[in-house]
């Protein structure tokens, strides 16, 4: 469809969840809290690590970058959802749609990257621990980083050059509380077979090359401690994996639900679910599960609580 044809659209209607307006102030506090809960955690799990020396090793600075691409991508998405709960007019501009999502996929590609590496970081510390140092060099940690953040930027620029380059018109209406691609591509009124394709093929690539460097690393982490003759050994061994693990299962099971259910009207709206979990409640989660089940997190939290305590008396 030409230009002439078309009447262009300069803002986009988020549905959001569509429930009575009492719920929706129920909802906005309890998203708050949320929100509040994932900032204050995820600043803090930066901030400790690079205030404490003891923590300047790779398997902390892959965690300070993923508490980093945590709190962008949350970031990209509830503010505008929380705003929406109190107004009736739930717009995003088409300029803010697409900045919307360019930061959300760039920081939630980035971070099943930076899992990535922290898969490898576990494994070759535990399967090849005599060189540890120099595998896991700072250069070789801040080239993996790099990468996480190059992969996240390439995929959301692909997505957001040719979706937003395309022609709307009519309806303007997503059933979402957030701009995301396959939602906005059926508004178009341009063919959009290609962008089909591509979110397929980049999607795809994405999640499958990152998960396969998560399962084959934890396949020689496991085969590695179960060689273990030391059962306090094996139990250390597997005690700096859990908090990684638990992240990677939460993580990817809630990607697999999205992606590989069948689509149909229920399903989006268990999309959206699903997108609240994904988006919200795990960035607010991981600096949970690395503070409670991280032993030296835990040290650098009291020494600190003691310092203050010190201070005030």
């Amino acid at each position: 469809m030409t230009q002439e044809n078309s009447s262009t659209v300069t803002e986009f209607i988020l549905l959001g969840f569509m429930i009575r307006q009492d719920l929706q102030y129920v909802l906005f506090l309890v998203f708050l809290f949320v929100y509040v809960i994932s900032v204050v955690g995820n600043v803090g799990i930066i901030l400790i690590i690079k205030t404490d020396s003891h923590l300047h090793t790779p398997m902390y600075f892959f965690l300070q970058h993923l508490a980093f691409v945590d709190f962008c991508y949350t970031s990209a998405i509830t503010p505008k959802m929380l705003q929406n709960f109190l107004v009736s007019h739930k717009s995003i501009s088409f300029s803010g749609c697409l900045m919307q999502f360019f930061v959300y996929a760039t920081f939630a590609t980035a971070d099943c990257y930076i899992l990535a590496a922290m898969a490898i970081d576990r494994y070759v510390a535990i399967c090849n621990p005599l060189h540890y140092p120099v595998v896991m060099s700072q250069r070789a940690c801040n080239q993996l980083v790099a990468v996480s953040y190059v992969m996240g930027s390439l995929n959301a620029s692909i997505h957001t050059g040719f979706t937003f380059s395309l022609f709307f018109c009519n309806s303007n209406t997503i059933n979402h509380f957030f701009c995301d691609v396959p939602l906005v591509l059926p508004l178009s009124c341009s063919t959009i077979d290609i962008n089909v394709m591509l979110l397929i093929v980049c999607v795809g690539f994405n999640l499958i090359s990152t998960v396969m460097v998560v399962f084959f690393s934890y396949v020689y982490i496991v085969a590695a401690i179960l060689r273990m003759s030391s059962a306090a050994g094996r139990h250390k061994a597997f005690s700096t994996c859990a908090s990684h693990l638990t992240a990677v299962t939460i993580y990817y099971g809630t990607l697999s639900y999205m992606y590989l259910q069948p689509s149909s009207s229920e399903s989006q709206e268990n999309d959206k679910i699903a997108s609240v979990f994904y988006g919200i409640i795990i960035p607010m989660l991981n600096p949970l599960i690395y503070s409670l089940r991280n032993k030296e997190v835990q040290e650098v939290l009291k020494g600190m609580s003691k310092n203050f305590l010190t201070c005030k008396s």
